[in-house]
């Protein structure tokens, strides 16, 4: 859902401005819900690889689509297991 809300949002610039701020928002508010932004150590994503991440996304071709959710779902699921 994360993958693909804020992919949507950065591509489709469905807000007047702010579409990539919006989208790392969102990335974290997913990361929080889902209890993994922090572990014991602090934040598992610092705001050099969130932005990294949000360009990424906002320069991608179109038509990677499935690469750049794979690659955020593997984010994902890096991240998980670093809280184990």
């Amino acid at each position: 859902m994360c993958s693909y809300g804020g992919k949507k949002v950065v591509k489709n610039h469905v807000f007047i401005d702010g579409n990539k701020r919006i989208a790392a928002t969102l990335f974290i508010y997913f990361l929080k819900f889902y209890d993994i932004l922090y572990n014991a150590n602090g934040k598992v994503i610092d705001n050099h690889t969130l932005k990294a991440l949000t360009l990424l996304v906002a320069e991608s071709n179109p038509k990677e689509k499935e690469v750049m959710v794979n690659l955020i779902m593997n984010l994902f699921i890096a991240l998980q297991c670093i809280m184990i």
